[in-house]
């Protein structure tokens, strides 16, 4: 029988700076659970994610521990579990880790903080049991509106332009940029930002204690220093392929909309991307030269799974359903009513919006909209097609 101190006095030891002097004596047990739990799964473990779920951290580690199965959830999950677990349920490895993490400075942010972002329960049973955080972690608590620029590691010149230029036009509008701190358009979309003097987080496939991958060291430093760098696997954790691959389920996750800049016919981005589809999170992908390799994944997303075309950062905006705003549009329409700068607000100058999604994008009845958008569409602002509205050109 595999067990574990769980008691007050050994989860203040273990933790260390990681607890607050505030916290009850519950929260300091609850926060000890969450993280050996991240000590013993590999990411985006389901079983783990209902055992916890359903029982709570603490007497989900009870169970485990002492094989005291319990009706909240299926018992096949836990006996398979354990296979996996209990091999790692190892104090003084555990303890290891967090002595890590004491020594670089890292946050354990769990379900309990307020800096916890609440976008990663979308993922469900596969939602991470704890955070570790390098920086600031009120940041994630500030991702909504946000992007992930992602793309292949192995960028092309246009690729890294292209990257370049729309994290800098984000970043100076005020959106935050989400990535995965790898070289290529990772590296670029963190650069951009950074001198854009905006907000960006990388999401790290091993142990934030230590930078991967090395030669972009000084960026994470620099990243962790206004931003946050985020993992789900403790100090001192490696990164591998699997890690990888989860990894991009958070990227997704967190991010409002996901951008694809450049990617291979097999790029780890489309899994990202794919993760983002899942979500029912916007998707966009930047076309490239047809002769590109480096390209032919974005155009494949383009082509057999409905990303829409970037080609600029306003493109971009209008994925996240953001209005350019009245100044854009002061000097040539004057709206009689706020309901009509509601319904302009809601239309794109690019595409297409049938009326009840105009009518939810303005917070407005669908009747209410129609009838606004005949005022519109006799004024020129606006513009009726088979597949709905949007806004005239010279509306802009």
């Amino acid at each position: 029988m595999t067990r574990i101190d769980l008691s007050v006095t050994a989860a203040r030891r273990a933790l260390g700076s990681l607890v607050s002097m505030d916290e009850s004596d519950d929260a300091i047990v609850a926060r000890y659970a969450s993280a050996v739990w991240s000590h013993l799964v590999e990411p985006g473990d389901s079983a783990a994610g209902r055992l916890v779920a359903g029982l709570g951290a603490v007497q989900a580690l009870r169970v485990i521990a002492e094989a005291a199965w319990t009706d909240a959830v299926d018992p096949r999950d836990i006996v398979e579990g354990c296979k996996r677990w209990l091999p790692r349920l190892d104090q003084e490895a555990i303890a290891l880790g967090l002595q890590r993490a004491d020594r670089a400075g890292v946050a354990l942010i769990t379900r309990a903080d307020p800096a916890w972002p609440r976008q990663l329960d979308d993922l469900d049973a596969h939602a991470p049991l704890c955070l570790w955080v390098r920086g600031d972690p009120a940041v994630l608590r500030r991702l909504q509106p946000s992007v992930a620029i992602v793309g292949a590691r192995a960028a092309t010149s246009y690729g890294e332009h292209v990257a370049l230029e729309l994290a800098a036009d984000l970043a100076g509008g005020g959106i935050p940029i989400v990535s995965g701190g790898a070289y290529g358009i990772d590296g670029a979309a963190h650069r951009a930002t950074l001198r854009a003097g905006g907000v960006t987080v990388a999401l790290s496939a091993g142990g934030v204690d230590r930078a991967y991958p090395a030669g972009n060291a000084d960026l994470l430093d620099r990243v962790a220093a206004t931003g946050a760098i985020v993992s789900e696997v403790p100090c001192g954790s490696a990164p591998t392929k699997w890690r990888f691959l989860q990894r991009n389920r958070l990227i997704a996750a967190l991010s409002t909309a996901t951008v694809v800049v450049e990617a291979g016919w097999r790029s780890g981005s489309l899994n990202t991307a794919g993760h983002a589809a899942a979500l029912s999170r916007p998707l966009g992908a930047v076309p490239g030269p047809i002769t590109s390799a480096a390209s032919a994944g974005t155009h494949r997303l383009l082509r057999e799974y409905g990303a829409q075309c970037i080609t600029s950062a306003a493109d971009i905006r209008d994925l996240l359903g953001l209005s350019a705003g009245p100044a854009l549009v002061a000097d040539t329409f004057n709206p009689q009513t706020d309901d009509s700068t509601r319904v302009r607000d809601a239309l794109s100058v690019r595409a297409w919006r049938s009326s009840p999604d105009i009518a939810r994008r303005a917070g407005m009845a669908t009747e209410d909209v129609e009838a606004i958008l005949g005022l519109l569409d006799l004024d020129g602002a606006v513009t009726r097609g088979a597949a709905g509205w949007r806004l005239a050109p010279s509306a802009k």
